[in-house]
């Protein structure tokens, strides 16, 4: 391939190699499994910016980590909300970490953390599964949830935002 991306066909090395040479470019291999193998007439030094900036652009699309924090006293409708939270976390793609502390006497009936954390694991089972189990860690029950992949994704507690938007247009436009 040619520097402006034009194709120049099969040729010798030799060939290539003064033609790049006399456009002061590089002969850079593509693809060199292809046969005949693939070079591309390049700046060498551009080149391997690209790649790097592309490598780059790719690091950074990868999952993040969110947080839920949770008492072991909460109010049902404060847990659909935090469930309803990291139900879209995981719907982006994102890992989540649930965690409960507890706070004074609530130390002494730590089962009763232990079931709301296995409570928000079954609440979350369509969406995600558990990367790492729930370990208490001081004052701290902690567990972390990967989602599913993106065609085993069921939501429980919210729409997705298309439905809600269709919905909403239904709604309206009966009115």
């Amino acid at each position: 391939m040619g520097s402006t991306g034009e194709q120049l066909g099969v040729m010798r090395l030799t060939d290539a190699l003064r033609r790049a040479q006399t456009l002061g470019l590089d002969l850079v291999e593509v693809a060199p499994t292809a046969n005949p193998p693939v070079c591309k007439i390049v700046d060498f030094g551009k080149f391997r910016y690209d790649i790097s900036k592309h490598s780059k652009d790719k690091k950074s699309a990868g999952a993040k980590l969110k947080e839920i924090k949770f008492r072991v006293n909460i109010d049902e409708h404060d847990y659909l909300t935090k469930v309803r939270h990291a139900e879209e976390f995981l719907d982006r793609g994102n890992k989540v970490r649930v965690q409960l502390q507890f706070r004074g006497r609530e130390m002494a009936h730590q089962e009763l953390g232990t079931h709301l954390v296995e409570k928000v694991r079954d609440d979350l089972s369509s969406m995600s599964q558990v990367e790492t189990d729930p370990k208490i860690a001081g004052r701290n029950i902690t567990m972390t949830l990967a989602p599913l992949p993106a065609n085993r994704r069921k939501r429980k507690f919210t729409m997705p935002k298309e439905a809600e938007e269709s919905e909403e247009a239904a709604a309206l436009s009966g009115a």
